[in-house]
């Protein structure tokens, strides 16, 4: 499994291109960016070998696509998810993803409708171009009853949407906070195939009640509760072989230097590995 990192968690990091390279020079293999505008800023070619000289790939875009709001929104935001697409693909990355809130202030059975339709959409026009779509379940309880109505929160909610989505190329951001966060098991894991699982981020919890852990509340790798071990072990002999990517969600930015963050999240990521028998 590929050690990825987001630029959550890492500070003032500055232009993709010196994300990039911090990245690789801290033995990273995969970032999560936007690969339009590398290529925009860059040239196809120019961004190619920007990852090469790293020995750094994608792991994932994000959806742009506003799927939430009006239709209105989200018709604005197809028009350029072709191009984005086609981008990413260009850059040999064949993974996009999304979070799913798990609570809506809409009413719940109108906005799955919705949902379902404008996330179908999006994985048809995202699978012309040979990418997955993952779809991030969100797990802390307090996000539960941030509005007004409940949605979905678990892991086979989740998949059962995904299976009324109806598209192939549609998935799991399988994320081991909201792992976490749900009470779920190793056996759930276990109980995946490795195609249900499009991306995956990995980060840490306090030693708090789990009914009180925060969002932004996350830890780097290793540095807290949550077992990592038994995560990527688990992931590990279900056969998945993409990205395990560093995801710090904190209530204000780190101000350490972003070479101290790489640092930091080098070590984490090298303790839980070598815990997990991957190192």
């Amino acid at each position: 499994m590929l050690k990825g990192l987001s630029r959550a968690g890492l500070g003032d990091i500055g232009s993709d291109e010196r994300f990039i390279a911090l990245a690789g020079e801290y033995g990273f293999q995969t970032v999560d960016i936007d690969a339009k505008g590398l290529i925009d800023r860059n040239g196809l070619e120019g961004a190619r070998k920007l990852l090469a000289d790293s020995g750094v790939t994608i792991g994932s875009i994000g959806l742009s696509v506003e799927w939430r709001a009006s239709e209105e929104s989200f018709r604005a935001g197809l028009a350029k998810l072709a191009e984005e697409a086609a981008a990413a693909a260009a850059l040999g990355c064949r993974s996009c993803c999304t979070y799913v809130l798990p609570a809506t202030n809409d009413k719940a059975a109108h906005f799955a409708v919705l949902a379902t339709r404008r996330l179908r959409t999006c994985a048809q026009i995202l699978g012309a171009y040979g990418i997955r779509l993952g779809l991030e379940f969100v797990g802390p309880h307090h996000l539960r009853t941030a509005w007004a109505n409940p949605f979905l929160w678990t892991l086979q909610e989740t998949l059962d949407w995904i299976d009324a989505i109806g598209e192939p190329n549609v998935g799991l951001l399988f994320d081991a906070y909201h792992w976490y966060t749900n009470g779920h098991t190793l056996a759930d894991i276990s109980a995946l195939t490795p195609d249900q699982i499009v991306h995956v981020h990995i980060n840490d919890a306090p030693d708090v009640a789990v009914e009180d852990v925060l969002d932004n509340g996350r830890l780097y790798p290793g540095e807290g509760v949550i077992d990592l071990a038994g995560f990527l072990s688990a992931l590990n002999a279900i056969g998945y072989k993409g990205s395990v990517t560093q995801e710090i969600l904190t209530a204000s930015a780190p101000t350490d230097a972003p070479e101290a963050l790489l640092k930091r999240s080098k070590a984490g990521f090298d303790k839980v590995y070598t815990a997990a028998g991957l190192a």
